[in-house]
């Protein structure tokens, strides 16, 4: 009887969390928009907003595979990356691979974008508004509402392309992406027999950036 294979960590659980957070989110506050529930759009909106807080800031202090300084890092080897692709020499990325630090990317600044015209945003008639929307005119929170709109299309794409190359990972690179997103781990022989770097939960930042994340919702909270 062969022991298991050696698993580590890949993705801390604050990063899944979150994640899988946004992944419900994201429909929610389009549905919400679409038949009118603004009371809780605006509720799962700041939601949100203090989750894409939490992550932007643990990308500057969270596990090694969370933060953005590794994935910008990464970018350097992205010619070397397709190269591999196209000899069908692919290989497991510890973290997120130079294609995909482009995806994570974008998808993040999408998401910033859409909270944040939010918080400005007026309709129409000026009945309904995002929490911070008295900080500027009815005209200036228009063009806030006419962008949030726009933005959302550019989510949506976005999105779409994240479900795609997940797809394209699984069925033609065959590598597992959604089951460590959920667990967290992958096998140790998954990677290069190099020295991978240190990825560990580090309890204290965590829990500095969650209640800065709240603090920052709750100040809106009661701004609004």
């Amino acid at each position: 009887m062969t022991a298991d294979p050696v698993r580590i960590m890949v993705w801390d659980w604050a990063v899944r969390l979150v994640h899988w957070l946004m992944v419900i989110l994201v429909p929610l506050l389009w549905w919400t928009a679409e038949e009118g529930y603004m009371d809780w759009h605006r509720r799962l909106g700041l939601t949100m907003f203090g989750l894409v807080l939490f992550r932007l800031i643990w990308g500057f202090i969270g596990s090694w595979t969370a933060r953005f300084v590794p994935m910008l890092r990464r970018i350097g080897s992205l010619r070397s990356y397709i190269h591999k692709l196209r000899a069908r020499e692919h290989r497991p990325t510890f973290g997120h691979s130079p294609l995909a630090v482009f995806g994570v990317l974008a998808l993040l600044g999408a998401l910033a974008t859409q909270v944040a015209t939010g918080l400005f945003s007026v309709d129409i008639d000026g009945l309904e508004s995002g929490p911070l929307a008295i900080l500027v005119s009815f005209e200036t929170g228009r063009q806030f509402a006419e962008l949030h709109e726009l933005n959302f299309n550019l989510l949506a794409a976005l999105i779409g392309l994240h479900i795609t190359a997940i797809a394209v990972y699984h069925f033609v690179l065959k590598e597992r992406l959604f089951k460590p997103m959920v667990t967290g781990h992958r096998s140790r022989a998954d990677f290069s027999a190099e020295e991978l770097p240190e990825n560990r939960l580090r309890p204290i930042p965590m829990i500095a950036a969650a209640v800065l994340s709240l603090a920052c919702v709750m100040f809106i909270l009661d701004f609004g």
